[in-house]
């Protein structure tokens, strides 16, 4: 197994830490964006995406790789899925920000990797342990505070958990590199994206012609969209998937902090609400954590990496 370099693993961090940094402060960026609809922001977000992500294949050399990829009919089906749900997902954290309830967008993504421990146990059969029933068990009771203390049920957070966690499970059986998924995904969505944008501007609801700063703003959101994941993409190639997967939270927690300083309410319900979310997420850490140290002395024994360990 070839050893990573020092400077080498410092910049699959930096990475990793970048797409999380924007995953994180995204919330701003589409305040920002808020003259506009949520589904005019998805639609534009998918158009200037696609151009993007194939001139990010075509510097990786992927560009035939995508299209032999997409041959195969259960990958074909799989994207399509797939596009579907991405597509919910974008739309729900854009409408979550631009409503005013970042706290729940932030909520989902908390949730998201609990609610994928509970995919892993219950559909893949993967080992339970008791950390893990905890980790779930305390997700499950921050949402049934939410309902019952505050008083409404958590929807947004729960679509944004439930969509992507979904996602991400049928992008795992694809096993497609993530900048192929993520463009046939966007191709898939692009002719809907075209006909919603020409309703849209014949209605005289679109924003696109209004102005120049407007119309910017609009493309960016194919940026915003890009490179957070090509930076990802050099990360997870650098770092062990399970440093990834513990830096995930970063971007939920900036979202938090975006939607407190914006002054979203946040009683003492809340606080109970977020405070099941951070101890279920604390023994979802602490479970990775012991895991990852039973394994590394398999790991150096064999000379072989882990399942959790980037593949080349």
């Amino acid at each position: 197994m070839p050893t990573t370099s020092s400077s080498e693993m410092q910049r699959a961090l930096a990475a990793g830490l970048g797409a999380y940094l924007i995953w994180g402060v995204a919330p701003l960026f589409f305040q920002a964006l808020s003259f506009a609809s949520a589904a005019e922001i998805v639609l534009h977000r998918v158009v200037w995406a696609v151009p993007l992500l194939f001139g990010a294949l075509a510097v990786a050399g992927k560009v035939k790789q995508a299209f032999r990829e997409i041959a195969r009919p259960r990958t074909l089906f799989t994207l399509l899925a797939t596009a579907a749900l991405i597509s919910i997902n974008w739309w729900g954290f854009i409408f979550a920000v631009n409503s005013g309830h970042v706290l729940q967008a932030s909520l989902g993504y908390y949730i998201n990797p609990l609610l994928s421990v509970a995919v892993g146990v219950f559909v893949l059969r993967e080992p339970l342990g008791a950390f893990r029933i905890a980790a779930i068990v305390l997700a499950a009771l921050g949402v049934i505070n939410q309902t019952l203390t505050v008083g409404e049920v958590p929807w947004l957070s729960l679509l944004l958990a439930c969509s992507f966690t979904a996602y991400g499970y049928l992008r795992k059986v694809a096993a497609v590199d993530g900048r192929i998924g993520l463009f046939w995904e966007t191709c898939f969505i692009l002719p809907f994206s075209l006909v919603g944008l020409t309703v849209i501007q014949l209605q005289g609801n679109g924003h696109f012609h209004e102005s120049a700063g407007q119309a910017l703003l609009l493309m960016s959101a194919g940026v915003v969209t890009v490179v957070p994941l090509l930076l990802y993409a050099i990360g997870v190639r650098g770092l062990r998937l399970s440093t990834m997967g513990l830096m995930q939270f970063i971007a939920p927690t900036l979202q938090f902090t975006v939607g407190v300083a914006s002054g979203e309410a946040f009683t003492a319900g809340h606080l109970i609400t977020f405070g099941f979310i951070w101890a279920g997420v604390a023994v979802f850490i602490y479970s990775q954590l012991r895991r990852e140290k039973t394994r590394t002395p398999a790991v150096a024994e064999t000379g072989r990496p882990g399942a959790d360990q980037p593949r080349p």
